[in-house]
């Protein structure tokens, strides 16, 4: 299996600007590490659509994968309480 190719939408980018910077990083890290393995332990797929769920501390990690191009496109990304409405 090769790597896959990162991406953030522009929305996502905008979310992670407001986090602290220690979440940030953490999540940074976490969302480098999809390139390798875009189905880590823990991750869960979202019933209704066809999104996975990466949890980092309080905050969700939404992403797509298009395995066929070997992408990965972080869709939103926010704290436990808001990130699914």
């Amino acid at each position: 299996m090769g790597s896959y190719n990162v991406r953030i939408k522009r929305s996502a980018a905008n979310e992670l600007e407001g986090i602290p910077l220690n979440d940030r990083r953490r999540i940074v890290h976490r969302i480098e590490s999809l390139g390798t393995d875009p189905r880590p332990p823990g991750c869960e797929k979202l019933s209704g659509d066809e999104k996975y769920r990466l949890r980092q501390g309080d905050y969700r990690i939404l992403y797509e994968i298009v395995d066929r191009e070997l992408i990965v496109t972080v869709v939103k990304i926010g704290n436990r309480r808001d990130v699914y409405r």
